[in-house]
């Protein structure tokens, strides 16, 4: 077999990956092609040969680092997730060699229809997850890691994106609701946090789902990944079958033994940390674009500004944040 590697149009580091993993699974030649990319500097393609397909993983240092990838694929495949096994590495040159979990993600499939079934499979994989969670093992979400990520929505939305720089009573008021989410973050009951627990990163797979795009999970909130399931960065769904999922995660996390709190408790911490996760992707999607040069994430801030506002109006102790979108943002997002 030889492989399809056409020069002109792989790069000299797709090369280099595609002998490695051969050499690797000892080939001497295999099919070679792109299977994803995502916002960050890492790639995948799809190694094919005899029937069976792999995954190679290009993550280049030093913009990338391997080890957080590798060490939470084994913690959730030792939690009984269908995450990638790790079948060979080169932290060196940043490639990994990995199983493959298909070709069809949750974002491709999900409807109407298969929505309760496939939420159901992954709703039950997260709380497996979660179960195995110990202090010491993943990276903190503290507070140093809520601000810089509440800092990206002043710092790349507003002030890059929408030319608006907070200053004064404007500035004083988000600050004020920074301590209030912060605060609220860091109260709630602690475990693994995936950090994008959503339709894009999960796989329709056996077991199912397979988990992918894990490598910044976090010890931190509960409620965290949870809304990051149901209030996606590329598919809304209804209020009020949001809060039905949500219900079904509080009740069946609670038989689990989890440490959630009442139910009204629980929704609250999960609106709040989405609102905190909501700001952070306005931010992150903005610079995506302002400083990387990818503009196709922006068509998706509104989605978020949607989410924010919705959140923010049922607080009191938000209203301040949604005085700010009503007056700076919602003007320029209709336009």
């Amino acid at each position: 077999m030889t492989a399809t590697l056409p020069a002109a149009a792989i790069d000299a580091r797709a090369q280099a990956a595609y002998r490695w993993a051969c050499a690797q699974l000892g080939l001497r030649g295999a099919e070679f092609a792109p299977a994803s990319a995502d916002a960050s500097f890492r790639r995948y393609f799809r190694l094919t040969a005899g029937g069976r397909t792999w995954i190679v993983m290009d993550a280049p240092p030093p913009q990338e680092d391997c080890r957080p990838f590798v060490h939470v694929a084994r913690l959730l495949r030792a939690a009984g997730v269908h995450a990638p096994e790790v079948l060979g590495q080169d932290l060196a040159d940043g490639f990994l060699l990995l199983t493959d979990l298909g070709t069809q993600t949750y974002l491709e499939v999900l409807d109407e229809d298969n929505a309760d079934l496939l939420f159901a499979d992954a709703v039950a994989a997260l709380i497996r997850w979660q179960r195995a969670s110990r202090p010491d093992v993943l990276p903190p979400y503290d507070e140093a890691l809520l601000r810089r990520e509440l800092a990206l929505f002043p710092d790349w939305y507003l002030a890059r994106h929408l030319g608006l720089r907070l200053e004064g009573a404007a500035r004083l008021a988000w600050d004020a609701v920074c301590d209030r989410l912060v605060a609220a973050a860091l109260a709630q009951p602690r475990v693994y946090v995936h950090r994008d627990y959503m339709p894009r990163n999960l796989m329709r797979a056996t077991p199912n789902p397979g988990v992918l795009d894990f490598q910044d999970a976090v010890y931190g909130p509960l409620a965290y990944d949870p809304i990051c399931l149901f209030k996606d960065a590329f598919l809304s769904w209804p209020e009020t079958r949001v809060a039905d999922w949500l219900r079904d995660y509080w009740e069946r996390a609670r038989a689990a033994g989890l440490p959630v709190s009442t139910l009204a408790r629980f929704l609250r911490d999960a609106n709040w940390i989405g609102v905190q996760r909501h700001l952070k992707v306005l931010g992150i999607f903005a610079r995506l674009n302002e400083r990387d040069g990818k503009p196709r994430y922006l068509a998706d801030t509104p989605r978020f500004v949607r989410y924010v506002v919705e959140a923010a109006s049922r607080y009191a102790e938000l209203e301040p944040l949604l005085r700010l979108f009503e007056k700076h943002v919602l003007p320029k997002v209709a336009r």
